[in-house]
């Protein structure tokens, strides 16, 4: 495997490649892709921007940052020998913990050597004349590959908001995906968040605990549920460990790939009192539940929803003191659920502490940020640090941030200017021999039940390329077209398909995220590997191969 030294400019490279695969990424699906085509005795480099492996979990060190998938659901399932040696301290690991996780699977199996930490790719471009892909560097240098396959992750493309004078703050600022290495200290700091989704909510419940006045700014306000998390004792942890065929037999088994199912009863048909103790008992137990495992119609059926809604504005009502504090907590223009959830630890409780205040900025916008804070419409702000906990440019934006170029050059980006078009969320025409895993149109819940398959589907397909010396393989114009038109019909009636979020491929902080579109797989994980199956098992015949 030739090393850093051996890599030549562009013109010098050889007519043929010099990996057979390259994997962007070294997080959760990177991973287990290397190990996997190793397994192959297949010629592999990974690159990753990162200094270490964890992807995700490596760059969102923020404080509060953890699972809120049940860690024992979402570790991994198919490295020999992992699930009888690792043990899981929490019910829902906090980063850290997940980070020496992802880095003992690492060194377990010796996968670094593969590796080539601080490299961003910029630029990957087919080649007809190689039958692969040239990928270039943040340094300009130029690596070749057969395959390529992208394991960027949904969540990695980071966005600031627009606000005038970002730049100028003199204080310490931080976005919670870009979090630094060392310790920031809230303590007896004056601190903004800006932004109340999962990594807002996480953030403010640990900034509020030692800050001496912390401000949180909200555009929008998410309904959230509690987490419910406790430590795993050992002898927990040995009956978790006992059960993880049952366990992940389960996940495959639901839409989300959660141990939550939906329960099979419609909100409307039950009693007024059977429906609020079910309400009762979801919002009393830890994890998704709530969300994944309630009604079968509440993300449906909007007098369902409405029911649900209710129910957990009456619950914010009943945490947070202040009423006028609290209805600014409920959500109005989106249902319970129809975003992403965030699980939270007395998030609400926060809100009644002396040092924190609300900021709606519905009512008082900000104007600017300033070298000592935040002007509004209202106040001038000053603070220490402020925490931008504004998202990310979700599910396609970490591949609009590579110059990716298919047949005769065009453009991935313009490809998907009016949405994603992809086969099984894994390849997309004219871009041959790419394989996306967790790429538009793929799953979305638990996250590494639904990376698993996905590698474990696009493993099999190199495997047969290689197996009969194939070296061109492409999605064709009419399966990309069943596919996509498939992924647009099992999301039509989801009230969640209704609502601007980065779920619908909206964001306000990019420009041309302004419209919704189906970016993401709603059919359910039996549904889609049932699909994803019966392609391999007809010889991956609607693909061309030659």
């Amino acid at each position: 495997m030739p090393g850093d030294a051996e890599v030549r400019a562009a013109t010098e490279l050889p007519d043929h490649p010099n990996y057979d695969v390259i994997i962007i990424g070294a997080g959760v699906s990177g991973l287990y892709q290397l190990y996997r085509l190793r397994e192959l005795g297949l010629n592999v480099r990974v690159f990753e921007a990162g200094s270490d492996v964890g992807g995700t979990w490596h760059w969102n060190r923020y404080p509060g940052a953890r699972f809120d998938s049940e860690s024992w659901t979402y570790g991994y399932s198919r490295f020999p020998g992992v699930l009888d040696e690792w043990n899981w301290s929490e019910h829902f690991a906090s980063q850290p913990e997940i980070e020496r996780y992802l880095q003992f699977v690492a060194d377990r199996f010796d996968l670094r050597p593969n590796i080539q930490f601080g490299c961003r790719v910029t630029h990957a471009h087919f080649s007809e004349a190689l039958r692969g892909w040239r990928i270039e560097l943040a340094d300009g240098t130029v690596h070749n590959s057969r395959f390529l396959v992208t394991a960027i992750g949904v969540l990695s493309a980071p966005t600031l908001p627009r606000i005038d004078g970002i730049e100028s703050f003199k204080g310490q600022a931080c976005h919670t995906a870009q979090w630094p290495t060392e310790e920031v200290s809230f303590e007896g700091k004056r601190v903004a968040v800006i932004g109340t989704g999962s990594t807002g909510v996480q953030t403010i419940q640990e900034a509020a605990k030692t800050a001496r006045h912390l401000t949180v700014f909200q555009r929008t306000p998410n309904w959230c549920a509690p987490l419910h998390n406790a430590k795993i004792s050992a002898p927990e942890m040995a009956e978790i460990r006992s059960r993880y065929d049952e366990i992940f037999a389960r996940c495959q088994a639901t839409p989300g790939c959660f141990i939550h199912g939906p329960d099979p009863r419609s909100a409307l048909e039950v009693t007024l009192e059977e429906r609020e103790a079910f309400f009762e008992k979801r919002y009393s137990e830890p994890g998704f539940g709530i969300w994944h495992g309630n009604f079968r119609d509440i993300l449906t059926d909007r007098e369902a929803n409405a029911l649900m809604s209710d129910f957990a504005a009456r619950k914010i009502r009943a945490r947070v003191k202040d009423p006028k504090v609290a209805e600014r907590l409920i959500p109005k223009n989106h249902g319970f659920g129809t975003r992403r959830l965030p699980l939270e630890t007395h998030y609400y409780e926060v809100y009644n502490q002396p040092n924190v205040d609300l900021v709606d900025l519905g009512e008082t916008p900000i104007e600017r940020i300033t070298p000592t804070g935040i002007v509004t419409s209202a106040a001038d702000h000053e603070f220490d640090i402020i925490v931008y906990a504004s998202g990310f440019d979700a599910i396609t934006g970490p591949f609009d941030r590579i110059d990716i170029r298919g047949v005769e050059g065009i453009r991935l980006k313009n490809v998907w200017s009016d949405g994603p078009k992809t086969f099984l969320g894994i390849m997309v025409q004219d871009f041959p021999n790419m394989l996306m895993l967790m790429g538009p149109h793929a799953g979305l819940g638990n996250f590494t039940r639904f990376a698993e398959y996905s590698v474990d589907w696009a493993t099999g397909l190199i495997e047969h390329a290689f197996r009969h010396g194939l070296t061109r393989i492409d999605a064709t114009s009419a399966g990309t077209r069943r596919w996509t038109d498939h992924v647009i019909e099992v999301g039509r009636g989801l009230l969640s398909n209704e609502i601007d979020s980065w779920m619908t491929g909206v964001n306000s902080n990019v420009d041309g995220k302004s419209s919704r579109k189906i970016v993401r797989y709603s059919g359910g994980f039996p549904n889609y590997k049932k699909h994803c199956d019966a392609v391999a098992a007809a010889g991956y015949d609607e693909l061309t191969m030659s």
